[in-house]
Parts: structure tokens; sequence; C-alpha cells
């Protein structure tokens, strides 16, 4: 594909009027320009949707899902490509990213394809009058919003269903990731997406929050940090606009005092520092039994040191570096904020010395952390952990429990049913027992300040339909 700055709207690629350049994780080096969105861009592409609407919507299920399986394919086509591209962008691991940015979009793409021909798009209900008629109907013109960190899947979060329910889509893309992003358009054009179904551009967070308030976008869909997520909320309350919002968390990992620790620190090596610490849902408070705590701290003070840090497209990386300079000061301040804290700073805590380039931070471990504490109630978004000691299965429940957040967490046992329980007195939207994957076929979001809504499974469907009863005198026809 091309590094030159574009952006696809109404089925073509234009040059973008605005540039700015993608830099490689890894170096530091210019990576290819990528598009800076103009209000006069956003608008073209508004309309672009707002006209290729009424067909789109309209045509059968069947259809959608024909067009859907091209797509698909279109995107396998260049999944090898894609995955490489984007650990450049972004720093993720290739060992993470030949799954996430390489099959996953896809596979996403193919379920929701298969999901629209089995959803009924009319019932009948018998009525005190008659019957009535509910009707489903696509919610109209989308505005989808996604982040950095994981840019192919999150996008696919977005356009799978929402094409699949007939909606046409704006997808904004970060600046960070801005190249991958057309790899959407390249697939959607060979696959023959009509006109104006999908545009993409790639803009900041004012290009952003230009097209939430946009008035020919019916409904909002936002990936990324809380703070971002309340403007969007707020916007779309003034404007009675549905939206869904999947922000950040702050999630637990509950060491329940009978967890097999050999199984507990292999699992959490991906619960914890997947991505390189850059996503929402990892386990990054670990809560551990005092009566354990000792054993425990020394097993994860040992795991987190033999975390191979490096390339990140070296299949055997396991931490590459963060998405860029701003992040890593981010995430560095965070780590000064723990070493001025009452915690104990164990493992890492600054940029590793043999990383001269890019934006690397060594996995960084505290102990003794208070759960008061800024590192322990804030979401670093980093390879960063706070080990937090408690007493009894309560009061671990209640340390989980005291966060804004509530998105994810993990609990670690061999008694399946009380971690069962255990999960389900936690305050959140997912958990995992024993590890933590998400599963394309169940609802995935937070609550509190992680978010409103839900994507993935049926329910991630369901979000992109408007709900219709036509009321009928007389029963309905057979």
């Amino acid at each position: 594909m091309t590094t030159a700055a574009q952006v696809f709207i109404d089925g073509q690629f234009r040059a973008a009027d605005q540039v700015q350049p993608v830099i490689e994780a890894a170096t530091g080096e210019p990576l290819g320009d990528g598009a800076s969105a103009t209000e006069s861009e956003i608008d073209a592409a508004v309309a672009a949707a707002r006209a290729a609407l009424r067909e789109w919507q309209s045509a059968s299920p069947d259809h959608r899902a024909e067009v859907l399986g091209r797509f698909a394919a279109a995107l396998d086509q260049r999944a090898r490509g894609t995955d490489e591209l984007v650990s450049r962008e972004n720093g993720m691991p290739m060992s993470l990213s030949k799954g996430a940015n390489g099959r996953f979009p896809a596979a996403l793409v193919r379920y929701y394809a298969q999901l629209i021909t089995s959803t009924p798009i009319e019932e009948i209900r018998p009525s005190m009058i008659g019957h009535t008629v509910v009707r489903r109907e696509a919610i109209g013109v989308v505005a989808a919003i996604v982040p950095w960190n994981y840019p192919q899947a999150l996008a696919a979060f977005k356009l799978a269903p929402a094409l699949a329910a007939g909606c046409t889509v704006v997808l904004k893309a970060a600046p960070e990731t801005a190249l991958d992003a057309l790899v959407f358009a390249e697939a959607a054009a060979e696959a023959g997406l009509p006109p104006g179904v999908l545009n993409i551009v790639a803009g900041n967070a004012a290009a952003g929050a230009y097209l939430v308030a946009h008035p020919g976008v019916d409904k909002v869909t936002f990936t990324g940090s809380t703070a971002a997520g309340r403007a969007i909320g707020e916007v779309c309350g003034r404007l009675l606009r549905p939206v869904t919002l999947e922000l950040g968390g702050k999630s637990a990992a509950i060491i329940l005092d009978d967890a097999d620790l050999d199984a507990t620190m292999a699992g959490l090596r991906t619960a914890s520092f997947v991505n390189n610490g850059q996503t929402c849902h990892l386990s990054s408070r670990i809560l551990v039994p005092r009566s354990r705590y000792g054993e425990v701290l020394d097993a994860l003070v040992e795991m987190v040191g033999a975390l191979k840090v490096g390339d990140p497209l070296d299949t055997s990386t396991e931490i590459g570096p963060l998405v860029s300079s701003r992040q890593r000061d981010r995430v560095l301040d965070y780590i000064e904020s723990g070493k001025n804290s009452s915690a104990r700073l164990v493992a890492g805590g600054s940029i590793p010395a043999d990383q001269k380039h890019g934006w690397f931070v060594a996995p960084t471990l505290f102990a003794d952390v208070n759960n008061a504490d800024r590192i322990a109630q804030e979401e670093i978004f980093g390879p960063v952990l706070a080990v937090i000691p408690y007493d009894g299965d309560d009061e671990a429940i209640a340390l989980a429990n005291d966060s804004e957040f509530g998105l994810a967490g993990t609990v670690w046992s061999t008694d399946d049913e009380r971690a069962i329980d255990v999960a389900r007195a936690v305050h959140t939207g997912t958990i995992g027992i024993n590890d933590y994957q998400l599963d394309f076929r169940a609802p995935f979001g937070g609550v509190k300040a992680s978010g409103i809504g839900r994507e993935l499974g049926p329910e991630g469907l369901d979000a992109f339909f408007a709900l219709k009863s036509i009321y009928r005198v007389g029963p309905a026809e057979s």
C-alpha cells in the first residue's frame, strides 16, 4: 500500500488536505504520511454516507452478508502486511498483531455477516387491539472513532455490526495509526461495497469532536479514554444522539489463596502485560493474599524480569515500545509518582538501557501499594503493575470494586466454583477465570467510568438498530 496521505470518501481515494507524519514506535523515525482530516473532508465523508444510506439499509440481509463476505476475504488477503504495519506504527508485538490485526477483523466481519442473515428484521406480538409489528431498522449514519492501540480489531468491532445492520459509516482513525486504516478502504473497494457505505479519515481530537457533533450523524460509537468519552457523552446527551462508549479500565487480578502459582504467573504474562500494557482490559492491580504475599511477590518479580523486551517485529518479543514519545513520558510520570509514594519499586522503573531508540519502558512492578494511590486508581496504559495485599475474599472483592472503573478483571484459583462466586461479586462488565480472552460471541463493555453500551455478540449488532412498533387492529395474517 502507498504511504502517501489519503482519505477514502464516497468510494474514492483522495489526497489528504493536511498531512501528519506517522512515526515508527521502535525507531522514532518517520514511517509514512498520514492524513489529518479537515472539516471539509469530514463534511464530504458524512454527506457520502448519508447519500448511500437508503440503498444500503434497504438491501436484503442476504445481499449485505454476501458483500461482507467479499470484504472479509479482501481483509484476509492483506492480513500479513497489515499485522506488520500496525506493529511498526504502535509497537504491538508481532505475536499478538498476527491475530489482533491480521486474522481477527475478517473473522468478525464473517461472524456478523452470518448473524444478520439469522436475525429477524420483524416480529409480530399480540396486543390489546390486535397485533404489533416490531421492526429493526438500521440506525443510520454512524461515526466510528477508534484509538491507536488495537486499530484494526477495534475498527472491526464497529464496522462489522454497523455494516451488517445496514448502517453507513464514517471511520475516524487515530493519527498514530493512520496508515493501516486505509487497509479497510482497499478491501472495501475490492469487495465492491457501494460508494459511500464506508468512508475513512484519520485525524486528531478536534476532527473527532467535529464528527461527533456533525448534524449528519445518527449514532456515535467510540473507544478511547474515559476523559474523551465524557466529553463525547456530553455532546451526544445534548443532541439526544445514541452513543456507545468503550472506555478505560483499572482492573484487578484477584489471586486467591489456593491459586496455582506457576499457572497464575503464566496467565498474567498476557492478562497484565498484553500489547506492552497499552490495553484497556489489563489486570494491572494484582491483589495478593497476605498469607502468600512473599512467595507470590517473588514469583511476580521473576516473571516480570523474564519478559523479553525488544523489536516488535521479532516474534519472540513480549514487550515492545509504546506508541509515542508522549505516551512513554506519560508512563514514566506515573512511575515517578509510584516512586514518590509509600510503595516499593521491585522491578523495572525506567527506560531499558539496551533500547537506545524508540519509545520503550521496562516492565515495572510496585509492591506494597495502597489501593488509594495514584498508580492504583488511574489508568497508566503502559507496562506497570501495582501489587496490593489483602486479608480474605471479602476484602479482595472490596478492593477490586474500589475503583471508578469497571471494565474487566481476573480471578485466579484452583477452585472454579469459588472463583466464579468471587467473579460474580466484582462490579465489572467482563471478568476471566484463570485467564482473560475476549469472546466475540459475547458482549464486551464496562460499567461506571468504563463506558456505556456493549460491543461484540448479538448485543453488538443490536446497538446499530432502531426499533419501530407498528400497531395494527385485528389478528395477524397467518
